[in-house]
């Protein structure tokens, strides 16, 4: 078999299962563990797959610079954060992540609803300006331009100033094993930071995030305490994230409710 071709069997398997294991194929393929953890090696290097310890795990999309970032599945980032819109009650203080679910977030958040609003991203400030109701709180620290966030450490000073009721933390992958992962090193500390903040720690989570891993874990799944998905996410998925101990409120559980 040529490498190109067990190169595409891995990524369908990947698809096909959430998750490869380094022995399983060497077996599967008849090839020594060094040739699959080379193939796994350079499929990692193309961006087709996260490698972990012992095997390999789908890699998010969602590690593309921002500008990139803001067409992906459009429909499916405003679904949910129109959903995580209705979690938030006036009066709470509200930390909100940097992001291109979170920038969808405060589109929908009534023109009524009186909270403050703790933000490390820029753009979400600026979001809000002409908010009547909503006072804004921005960290300071160093720009990290690729997903227009500040980080270091004048950021975590910062953030350790503040007792916050919620945190809409941005993720590039939720995995029932792997945790919550992202793409850069300080962003992963940030993050870890406003959750240690927050009495509640909420993602926003778009298909693209769902069973995926990058590169920097922020901590394990039951960091968080909800999520908020597409109806119709995989079952098993929601199953395991559930024995976790995280709540998964999908899409459609308000219309539901309104019904």
């Amino acid at each position: 078999m040529l490498t190109s071709q067990r190169k595409q069997l891995i990524l369908e398997k990947l698809e096909a299962e959430g998750q490869v294991l380094s022995g399983a194929l060497s077996i599967q393929f008849d090839v020594s563990e060094d040739t699959i953890r080379r193939d796994l090696r350079e499929l990692a290097t193309e961006g087709r797959l996260q490698r972990v310890h012992g095997g390999a795990l789908p890699a998010s999309s969602a590690t593309a610079p921002f500008s990139e970032r803001k067409s992906l599945k459009i429909e499916a980032k405003k679904s949910v954060a129109q959903r995580g819109a209705q979690l938030i009650s006036s009066g709470q203080v509200v930390i909100i992540d940097g992001g291109t679910t979170t920038s969808e977030l405060i589109t929908f958040l009534p023109r009524h609803l009186a909270i403050t609003v703790i933000t490390h991203s820029p753009g979400i400030a600026l979001g809000l300006v002409d908010h009547p109701s909503i006072e804004v709180i921005l960290i300071g620290g160093r720009l990290y331009k690729h997903s227009i966030v500040t980080v270091g450490a004048a950021a975590i000073e910062g953030i350790n100033t503040v007792h916050a009721d919620l945190f809409f933390m941005g993720v590039t992958g939720i995995h029932p094993e792997a945790g919550l992962t992202t793409g850069d090193y300080e962003e992963a500390c940030i993050k870890r930071a406003f959750s240690g903040r927050a009495a509640e720690t909420i993602v926003l989570a778009s298909p693209e995030k769902i069973n995926t891993a990058s590169s920097f874990v922020i901590g394990d799944v039951s960091l968080v305490n909800t999520v908020v998905v597409e109806n119709g996410t995989d079952a098993d998925w929601i199953n395991a994230v559930s024995e976790k101990g995280v709540s998964v409120i999908m899409t459609a559980d308000h219309d539901n409710e309104s019904r």
